[in-house]
C-alpha cells in the first residue's frame, strides 16, 4: 500500500509541476532565439548599402533566423553556427551587437565587403568562434587584444586592411600558453612592432602564417620554432632583422613554401655563409619554394643547395651573393624556375643545368659570368624564359637554341658574345622576344630571324656590328610592338615592305648607313608612337603621313640629308627643334628652323579657268555619288542581333542611322576629324543633324576575317555589358565593306592625354583625388565585366589610351577589340582560376594586350584570363604614380615597370613619392595635406605591386581592388582638418 501511494505522489506530482518546468524551457530557448535575431538586426542596422539585397529579408517578424539569407543554424538547437556574409560589396560598420551569437556562432566571414571603422573588440565574446575571416574590407585602428578570449579559434583572417600598431601578444597565443590557431594571415596592412611570440608561446598546431606587406621589425621569434606543423611561411616585405632563422626552419618538417624577400636578413658568420640555412631546409621533405631575393645576403651559394630534391622555384636575386654558381645545383630536378640575377656571381655557367629537365624560367642577368653560353641549353625541353643578359659571356649564340620549341624570351644583351646571329634561331617558332642588343655581332641580319612571325613583343639588335640592307622578312613580323637595329652597319634603303608590321609602335634604325627616302608606309602604321631615323644619310622629305599620324609622339630624324618645308601642326606640333637637327635642306615654322621662302603666287587668270575646267567634272562626280548614296543607304541599329540585319532594317523599334548620315557627320571621314587610330582602323568625331556628338570607329575591311572576328567581339561585348564606367554602344553599322562602331564622344579624350599631354608640361593636369576617382571607376569596370556580366568578359587590352574620360571626368573603359568571353564560370566560384578558361578561339593569333601591359603568363603562352586584366591594373596604377610609360622602363631600364618600382620598394621610394605629389597637387593645396597624399601613394604603389605579382594566382580580384580604392576615395574626402584632430586624439 505505501509503494502504491508514493507512485501516486510522484504521479501528482508530475501532473502539477511538469508543466511550469516547460514553459520554462521554452521561455529560455524563446529568449536565445530572440537575442540572436535582435543580434542579426542590429547588425544589419550598421549596414548602409547592401547592393544585391542579400539582407532584404532580415527584419521580417514571422521568418525563423534560420531561413534568413546566408545564415546557418545547427539543425538540433536551430541557433545560429554561420554567418557567411562575404563578397556582397557590403558597405558600412561592423556592429557589435554580433556579439550576442556568442552561444552558438563558430563561423563569422564578413571577407571582401566594403566594411569600415574598426574590429569591434565586443567579437572576442565569440567564445565559441572557429573562423574569423574580415579581409579585404576597408578596417581601420588596431587589432583588438580581446580577439585573444577566442580560444577555440582556428582560422584568423585579417588581411588587407588598413590596420596599424601593433599585434597583440594575446592574439596568438588565445590567452594561453599553447593555441589551436592553425591560419594567420594579418598581410597587407600596416602593423608596426615586433612579431609577439613570446617564448612560452606554443602555436604548435600552425600550419599557414601569412604577416607579408607590412611594416613589422626585428628578428624572427624563437619560439616559432614550436611550431612544427607549418606547411607555409611568408613574412616577405617587412623590416626584418638579423641572421637567417635556420634554428627555427630547421624543426619545421612539413614545410613547403618559404618566403622572405625584402627585408633585411643577413646570412651567418658576419654575412658570409648561406650553408647553414640552406642545411636547415634539407629534412624539410615537401619543400618546394624558397624566395629570398632583396635581401642584400652575402656569401657564396654552397653545394648543399644540391640537396633540396623537391626545390620547384628559387628566388635569390638581389643580393651579394659572390663566386661561382655550384654544379651540385643541377640536382634540383623537379626545378621549374631559377632566379640568381642581379648578385656578384662570376665564373661560367655549369653544363650540367641539362639536367634540370622541368626548367621553365632562368635568370642569371646582371652578374659577372664569363665564358661561353653552354649548348647544353638547348636540351631542357620545357624552357621558356632565359635571361643572360648584362653578363660577360663571350662566344657565339649556340645553334642548339633551335631545339628549344617551347623558348618565348631570349635575353642575351650586354655581353661580349661575337660571330653571327645563327639562322636557327629562326626555329624557334613560339618566340615572342629577342633582345641580343649591346654586343659584338656582326655579318647579316639572317633572313629566317627576322621572318620569325611569332615575335609579338620587341626584336633589338641595337649596339652590334650587324651590316648590309635589311631583310624584307622583316615585314612578316605583323605582331611585333618595337624593333630596334639602332648603332649598327646597315646599309641600303629602308624597306617600304616595313608599313606590313601593322602592330609597331616603336622603330629606331638611327646610327646606321641608310639612304634613299623614309617609305611613306612608315607614316601609315596605325600605332606607331616613336620613330627614329636619325644619323643615316637619308634623303627626300619628311612624309606628310608622319605629320599626320594620330599616334606619333616621339621623332628624331636628325643628322641626315633630307629636305623640304616642314610644318608645326599635327603629329609634329610638339615637336621641337631636336627631331631635326643636322639637316640643310629642311626649312619650315618649328622654333628655331629657317624659314622657307615664300612662293610666288599664280596669275589671277588661272583661278577662273581651273574653276571653269573642273565644274563639269566635279557636278558629274556629284550626282554619281548622290545616286549611289541612294542605293547604298544602310540602316544601322542599337541592341540588335547582328545575323540578320535586314530584318532589323525593317523594324521600326530600332534607331535608324543611314550610311550617308554617317559620311555626312564625320565630313565624308575627313581627315581633320580623325582623333585615333588602332590596328583594326580609326575613330573619327562627327556631328549628327540632332547635335549629338558621336564618335565612329570605322574598321578597316582589308584586314579580312580577324577584323571581322573583332567588330563582333566587341559588338558582342558592348550591346551586353551595362555600366556606368563602360563605353556604351549607340548603334552599329554593317555591311560587306563598311563595319562600324558609333559611340558617345568623349570630349575630355583618352586618360593617354592626360598622363602625357602633348604640350610637354611635367604636370599631367590631374590631381590624386581625379587620380583615385578614375583608377576606382576602371576598377568597378572591369570588376563589372569579370564578376557580374551577362557576358563574362576579359578585356585584354588595358592601358591609359582605352580609357576615355566624359564631361565629369568619369572614366570609362572602351576598345574591346582583342577582348576574350569567359566561359564556364561559376557565379558562386568565379575567383577560381580554373574557371577564367576562355572562348573565342579565333582570337588567339592576337596579341593579348599592349606591350608593358601584359601579364608574364601570356608571355609563357597561357590563355587570356581575368588575373592578366588584374595585371594590367597593375602597371597603369604604378604608371600614374611614377609618371613613367613601362615601355620607357622597359628599353631604358631593361626590366619591366613592377620590377623597377619593386627594386625601389619600400626603403626607396621617397624620390617616387615626392615627384608624384608635385605632378599630382593642385594649385594652392595646404601644406597639412602632403602627408595625406603621400600615405595614399604608397598604398597605391603597393596595390600596383600586389596586382603585378609574376603568380597570378597570388594577385587580387577586380572586386577586391575596387574595395581598396573605395576606402582610398573615402580616405581622400576626409577633411585634413578633421584627420588632424583624429591624429592628435
Amino acid at each position: 500500500m505505501g509503494s502504491c501511494k508514493f507512485s501516486m505522489f510522484i504521479f501528482l506530482f508530475l501532473i502539477v509541476f511538469f508543466p511550469v518546468i516547460s514553459v520554462s524551457v521554452s521561455g529560455q530557448e524563446t529568449s536565445i532565439h530572440l537575442k540572436q535575431k535582435l543580434s542579426l538586426i542590429g547588425f544589419r542596422s550598421g549596414i548602409s548599402s547592401d547592393p544585391e539585397g542579400v539582407l532584404e529579408n532580415w527584419n521580417s517578424s514571422d521568418i525563423h533566423v534560420c531561413n534568413w539569407t546566408r545564415v546557418n543554424c545547427n539543425n538540433v538547437s536551430h541557433l545560429v553556427v554561420k554567418l557567411d556574409l562575404s563578397g556582397l560589396s557590403l558597405k558600412g560598420k561592423i556592429s557589435p551587437s554580433l556579439a550576442n551569437l556568442s552561444d552558438s556562432l563558430t563561423i563569422l566571414d564578413l571577407s571582401r565587403n566594403l566594411l569600415e571603422g574598426s574590429i569591434p573588440v565586443e567579437l572576442g565574446n565569440l567564445f565559441h568562434l572557429q573562423q574569423l575571416s574580415l579581409s579585404w574590407n576597408l578596417l581601420q585602428g588596431k587589432i583588438p587584444f580581446e580577439l585573444g578570449y577566442l580560444t577555440k579559434l582556428v582560422y584568423l583572417d585579417l588581411a588587407s586592411n588598413n590596420l596599424t600598431g601593433e599585434i597583440p601578444d594575446p592574439v596568438f597565443c588565445n590567452g594561453s600558453f599553447s593555441s589551436s590557431l592553425e591560419y594567420i594571415d594579418f598581410s597587407n596592412n600596416s602593423l608596426i612592432g615586433e612579431i609577439p611570440l613570446k617564448n612560452e608561446c606554443q602555436l604548435q598546431e600552425l600550419r599557414f602564417l601569412l604577416l607579408w606587406s607590412n611594416k613589422l621589425v626585428g628578428r624572427v621569434p624563437k619560439s616559432l620554432s614550436n611550431s612544427t606543423k607549418l606547411q607555409w611561411l611568408d613574412l616577405e616585405l617587412n623590416f626584418l632583422s638579423g641572421e637567417l632563422p635556420s634554428e627555427i626552419v630547421s624543426n619545421m618538417p612539413e614545410l613547403q613554401f618559404l618566403y622572405l624577400s625584402y627585408n633585411d636578413f643577413v646570412s651567418h658568420d658576419g654575412n658570409t655563409n648561406l650553408e647553414p640555412f640552406l642545411s636547415s631546409l634539407v629534412h624539410s621533405f615537401n619543400f618546394q619554394e624558397l624566395e629570398l631575393a632583396g635581401n642584400n645576403l652575402g656569401g657564396k651559394i654552397p653545394s648543399i643547395i644540391g640537396n633540396l630534391s623537391h626545390l620547384v622555384q628559387i628566388h635569390l636575386d638581389e643580393n651579394l651573393l659572390f663566386g661561382s654558381i655550384p654544379p651540385q645545383i643541377s640536382n634540383l630536378v623537379n626545378l621549374t624556375l631559377l632566379n640568381l640575377s642581379c648578385n656578384l656571381l662570376n665564373g661560367s655557367i655549369p653544363p650540367k643545368l641539362r639536367r634540370m629537365g622541368k626548367l621553365e624560367r632562368v635568370y642569371l642577368s646582371n652578374n659577372s659570368l664569363s665564358g661561353e653560353i653552354p649548348e647544353a641549353f638547348g636540351d631542357i625541353p620545357h624552357l621558356g624564359l632565359l635571361d643572360l643578359s648584362r653578363n660577360k659571356l663571350s662566344g657565339s649564340i649556340p645553334d642548339s637554341f633551335a631545339n628549344l620549341s617551347q623558348l618565348r624570351r631570349l635575353l642575351l644583351y650586354g655581353n661580349r658574345l661575337s660571330g653571327t646571329i645563327p639562322p636557327s634561331l629562326g626555329k624557334c617558332v613560339n618566340l615572342e622576344i629577342l633582345d641580343l642588343s649591346h654586343n659584338q655581332l656582326s655579318g647579316l641580319i639572317p633572313s629566317p630571324v627576322a621572318g620569325l612571325r611569332s615575335l609579338k613583343l620587341y626584336l633589338n639588335l641595337s649596339s652590334n656590328h650587324l651590316q648590309g640592307p635589311l631583310p624584307l622578312e622583316l615585314s612578316k613580323m605583323d605582331m611585333v610592338l618595337a624593333i630596334d637595329l639602332s648603332s649598327n652597319n646597315l646599309s641600303d634603303t629602308i624597306p617600304p615592305q616595313l608599313g606590313n608590321c601593322i602592330a609597331l609602335e616603336y622603330l629606331n634604325l638611327s646610327g646606321n648607313s641608310f639612304d634613299g627616302p623614309i617609305p611613306d608606309s612608315i607614316g601609315q602604321l596605325p600605332y606607331l608612337k616613336q620613330l627614329d631615323v636619325s644619323l643615316n644619310q637619308l634623303t627626300g622629305q619628311i612624309p606628310e603621313y608622319l605629320q599626320a599620324s594620330p599616334t606619333l609622339k616621339i621623332l628624331n630624324v636628325s643628322f641626315n640629308k633630307l629636305s623640304g618645308n616642314v610644318s608645326n601642326t599635327g603629329a609634329f606640333s610638339s615637336l621641337t627643334i631636336k627631331s631635326f637637327l643636322g639637316n640643310e635642306g629642311l626649312c619650315g615654322k618649328i622654333n628655331g628652323m629657317r624659314k622657307c621662302p615664300k612662293k610666288k603666287p599664280y596669275h589671277s587668270f588661272i583661278l577662273p579657268v581651273i574653276l571653269s575646267l573642273s565644274a563639269t567634272p566635279l557636278l558629274c562626280m556629284f550626282l554619281v555619288f548622290r545616286s549611289k548614296y541612294k542605293k547604298q543607304q544602310f540602316t544601322v541599329f542599337s541592341k540588335g542581333k547582328m545575323e540578320d540585319e535586314e530584318k532589323q532594317a525593317k523594324d521600326p523599334k530600332y534607331l535608324r542611322i543611314t550610311y550617308r548620315q554617317l559620311v555626312v557627320a564625320t565630313g565624308g571621314f575627313n581627315a581633320s576629324n580623325l582623333i585615333g587610330s588602332g590596328r583594326f582602323g580609326h575613330v573619327y568625331k562627327g556631328l549628327l543633324q540632332d547635335n549629338t556628338r558621336i564618335a565612329v570607329k570605322v574598321l578597316d575591311s582589308k584586314s579580312g576575317g580577324e577584323i571581322s572576328g573583332s567588330f563582333k567581339r566587341e559588338c558582342q561585348v558592348l550591346k551586353r555589358a551595362r555600366h556606368r564606367n563602360l563605353i556604351r554602344i549607340i548603334t552599329i553599322c554593317s555591311k560587306p565593306d563598311f563595319k562600324a562602331l558609333i559611340l558617345p564622344l568623349m570630349e575630355n579624350g583618352s586618360l593617354e592625354k592626360y598622363l602625357y599631354p602633348s604640350h610637354g608640361l611635367s604636370n599631367s593636369g590631374l590631381d590624386l583625388v581625379q587620380v583615385v576617382s578614375i583608377c576606382s571607376d576602371v576598377a568597378e569596370g572591369i570588376g563589372y565585366l569579370h564578376h557580374y556580366s551577362p557576358v563574362r568578359v576579359v578585356h585584354c587590352d588595358l592601358k591609359p589610351s582605352n580609357i576615355l574620360l566624359d564631361d565629369h571626368m568619369t572614366a570609362l573603359v572602351a576598345d574591346f577589340g582583342i577582348s576574350r568571353l569567359v566561359k564556364g564560370v561559376d557565379d558562386q566560384n568565379n575567383n577560381n582560376p580554373t574557371n577564367d578558361s576562355v572562348s573565342f578561339n579565333s582570337t588567339d593569333g592576337l596579341l593579348c594586350g599592349s606591350l608593358g601591359y601584359i601579364a608574364p603568363e601570356y608571355g609563357m603562352g597561357k590563355r587570356a584570363s581575368t588575373q592578366g586584366d588584374v595585371y594590367s591594373f597593375g602597371v597603369l596604377v604604378l604608371e600614374i604614380i611614377a609618371g613613367k610609360r613601362p615601355t620607357d622602363v622597359l628599353f631604358h631600364e631593361g626590366s619591366s615597370l613592377h620590377e623597377w618600382v619593386k627594386s625601389h620598394y619600400p626603403h626607396k621610394l621617397d624620390t617616387i613619392v615626392e615627384q608624384a605629389i608635385v605632378r599630382l597637387s593642385p594649385c594652392g593645396m595646404p601644406n597639412n595635406c602632403t602627408k595625406m597624399w603621400s600615405d595614399v601613394i604608397v598604398e597605391l604603389i603597393e596595390l600596383g605591386l600586389m596586382c603585378t605579382q609574376f603568380n597570378p594566382s597570388t594577385r587580387p580580384n577586380m572586386l577586391d581592388i575596387a574595395h581598396e580604392i573605395s576606402r582610398l576615395k573615402q580616405f581622400l574626402s576626409t577633411p585634413p582638418s578633421l584627420l588632424i584632430q583624429e591624429g592628435s586624439s
